[in-house]
């Protein structure tokens, strides 16, 4: 997809995290400190070893720290990023994981080839119009049996547009959805929702964290 075929909001993301990539980097150094966030995660990693050898494409990866771990837990995992910078944090910071610029809205991936997809607070920067072809993508680039799992803020409110962050200017705009919603969607992309959690805000977060966890029948 040359740079004239691409979606607004897809260059306007990767322009504003290449601008704050390596503030962003810094201040959320490191794993989720967040044990429910991280019993999701392990979660996820028991049912793909479940199921087979298949790799697990990290959506959305940033500064990699969730890819690399999912590779010390024994899941082959890449990991795929809109930013340029990030990629490069990345790579940096796990010379020995594989990290790609990609979109999720497109995956540049074989049919039937990822045993899992790991999305953590990264779809909250896809428009709603955009979210139905992108699970679509996810359920065709699946195994049977292959899990998802998703992060996001959870709300009814519009969400974000941000125009500054870390002292860079930015033009990021943030998608807030009930649980529910993303599910429905899940659903009619042929992915059958198997868990749903809500966390409450905690410390500094203002808005609660949902997890949709599913799985493509087989």
């Amino acid at each position: 997809m040359t740079d004239s075929e691409t979606p607004d909001f897809i260059q306007t993301t990767r322009t504003s995290y290449d601008a704050i990539a390596k503030d962003y980097s810094a201040a959320f150094p490191g794993l989720p400190a967040r044990p429910v966030d991280m019993s999701m995660i392990a979660a996820f990693v028991a049912l793909v070893k479940a199921n087979g050898t298949a790799p697990v494409a990290d959506l959305g990866s940033g500064p990699g720290d969730i890819t690399a771990h999912l590779n010390d837990l024994g899941v082959p995992a890449f990991g795929i990023d809109l930013s340029p910078a990030m990629v490069d944090l990345a790579r940096e910071a796990h010379p020995a994981v594989r990290f790609h610029r990609g979109s999720m809205t497109s995956l540049e991936l074989p049919d039937e080839t990822l045993g899992g997809i790991l999305a953590l607070y990264s779809i909250i920067h896809v428009p709603d119009d955009h979210l139905p072809a992108t699970f679509a993508g996810f359920h065709r680039t699946l195994v049977p049996g292959g899990h998802v799992l998703l992060s996001f803020q959870k709300g009814e409110s519009p969400g974000l547009h941000l125009t500054e962050r870390f002292g860079h200017e930015i033009d990021l705009r943030y998608y807030w959805r009930p649980a529910y919603a993303v599910g429905d969607m899940l659903s009619k992309a042929g992915l059958d929702v198997a868990a749903t959690l809500i966390r409450e805000p905690v410390e500094s977060e203002k808005w609660p964290r949902a997890f949709v966890l599913a799985r493509k029948p087989g």
